[in-house]
């Protein structure tokens, strides 16, 4: 394998600022990647010895590609992580794994298997944890807008908790439990007026989201009470309800602590004062997920250790001050699971180069002038419908020429699906080499979460497959769809 020094090649002036030249257009940045991702003797990229090739061969393009020996070892992290950091607290932590990321009856299992839990968003993925054969006591239910059928599966299912997110959904899950002669176990979801980014975080009096319910004290008709509080004093009256505590969720993709933090400390306050006031014991408390992944070689993900360490000093403390005993906490990991664990195997088809106008900067005071620069669009047998983040959330993704090694020069590229859309992005910008033709494989890592989760048979494309590898072995673990699937639900044929 031979690595070619880019260092002298000037970066295009039509890329962002955070993305640099690689130093090596072959090596991998190993935090984008599964740990047994890496090129074999012959420049191809393998996973557990696997060449990319012969995974072409068995299953074709477009494929997810998973590590079922990475999945299991992030999960391992996060629960061991955090039961360390806890362990003279509250004695450790509850880690439901969050299934909207990416779920199937092989992961349940696997989450299983590793002493996590799961949580759920919807009556489909509690029908997948039913099928993989969870106890039931595992098992969260989230969700804004629960039907009357969810919630009596969730009964049915005899859920450890069902994550309420209104006043009205509150009562209807009381009267649905009442009416069954039981008891539904709840978490109340708040919103803390905590929104936390990638780098920054902000505070504000009232969060204008679908989800939760508001801790703002002017957020209800009832004078001096936030929906929060009437949603714990409600609950307390309820024949049918168990009040388990509360639960927050700040965000997405953060790489930061402090948003965490300052959740943390607010949702215990509260916790504290809805004790004394109501003469109650909330025994748990849940802080959500939302832990940041390297989705490009600039982000840069906290360790779990290091986050827990850091929420765990806050609650620690934030408890010793109000003098209460701290609830058993839990957490909900999902990306920080599954999304480096996977990477998505493409064939490359038609490239064209385009001329792209840019203003070059004003010297000596000349006026900028138009020049125009080159960008490679390179075309692939995938796209918006394996993954729709790039479009929904401008999201950036790397990619890297798998099939082979190249001494090339880089070139500022576009990696495009094949969608009859003009916002068909994969990777909207990334240096690969010249000569990368038809016929070549093209990996993008990171693409285990919210990927197979939101794809789509747009243009009437089949969903891909996703392969788990173990111990040298790859199999399927959700089979890829196939144009009689498609029309098997057309009723017309």
């Amino acid at each position: 394998m031979t690595a070619v020094n880019t260092n002298n090649r000037a970066a295009s002036p039509l890329a962002p600022e955070w993305l640099a030249v690689p130093a090596d257009l072959n090596a991998l940045h190993q935090p984008l990647w599964a740990g047994d991702v890496d090129r074999n003797d012959d420049g191809e990229l393998a996973i557990d010895g696997i060449p990319v090739s012969e995974l072409q061969r068995q299953y074709g393009t477009p494929l997810f590609v998973m590590s079922e020996g990475d999945f299991r070892a992030r999960a391992r992290a996060f629960s061991d992580a955090f039961n360390n950091a806890f362990a003279d607290i509250c004695g450790g932590v509850d880690v439901y794994y969050a299934g909207k990321s990416f779920l199937c009856s092989s992961v349940v299992r696997w989450v299983e298997e590793e002493g996590l839990r799961l949580d759920t968003a919807s009556g489909g993925e509690l029908a997948v944890a039913a099928r993989a054969g969870i106890p039931g006591a595992d098992v969260a239910l989230h969700g804004n807008n629960k039907s009357d059928g969810e919630i009596h599966r969730a009964l049915d299912m005899k859920l450890g908790r069902i994550v309420v997110d209104s006043l009205d959904e509150l009562q209807r899950v009381a009267k649905i439990a009442e009416g069954r002669g039981e008891q539904a176990k709840v978490m109340l979801r708040l919103t803390p007026g905590v929104h936390a980014h990638t780098h920054e975080f902000i505070a504000t009096a009232h969060e204008d989201q679908k989800f939760g319910l508001s801790m703002a004290a002017d957020s209800t008709d009832q004078a001096g009470l936030s929906a929060a509080e009437e949603a714990v004093a409600a609950a307390t009256g309820y024949a049918g309800i168990e009040l388990l505590g509360l639960h927050c969720h700040i965000g997405s993709q953060i790489f930061e602590p402090d948003g965490f933090a300052v959740a943390a400390e607010k949702l215990l306050r509260f916790l504290a004062a809805m004790q004394e006031k109501y003469s109650i014991v909330l025994p748990e408390l849940d802080l959500g997920g939302g832990y940041g992944i390297a989705y490009t070689p600039v982000d840069t993900p906290r360790p779990a250790a290091e986050i827990a360490e850091a929420m765990a000093a806050v609650v620690r403390s934030t408890c010793a001050d109000l003098g209460i005993t701290s609830p058993r906490i839990s957490i909900e990991p999902g990306r920080a699971i599954v999304g480096s664990t996977t990477f998505t195997l493409y064939e490359v088809g038609t490239l064209k180069t385009v001329r792209v106008d840019a203003d070059t900067t004003a010297t000596a005071g000349n006026q900028p002038e138009n020049v125009t620069y080159p960008r490679r669009y390179v075309s692939v047998d995938g796209g918006m419908s394996d993954n729709a983040r790039p479009v929904l959330y401008d999201a950036d993704y790397s990619a890297i020429l798998a099939s082979r090694t190249s001494t090339a020069a880089p070139e500022l590229s576009r990696v495009v699906g094949k969608h009859c859309e003009s916002g068909d992005i994969v990777v909207r910008d990334v240096y690969l080499p010249e000569d990368v033709a038809a016929g070549d494989l093209l990996a993008v890592p990171g693409t285990g979460a919210y990927c197979w989760a939101l794809s789509s048979n747009y243009n009437y494309l089949a969903r891909p497959g996703v392969v788990a590898v173990r111990d040298g072995s790859a199999r399927l673990i959700v089979r890829g769809e196939t144009e009689e699937d498609l029309l098997n639900r057309d009723m017309g044929v």
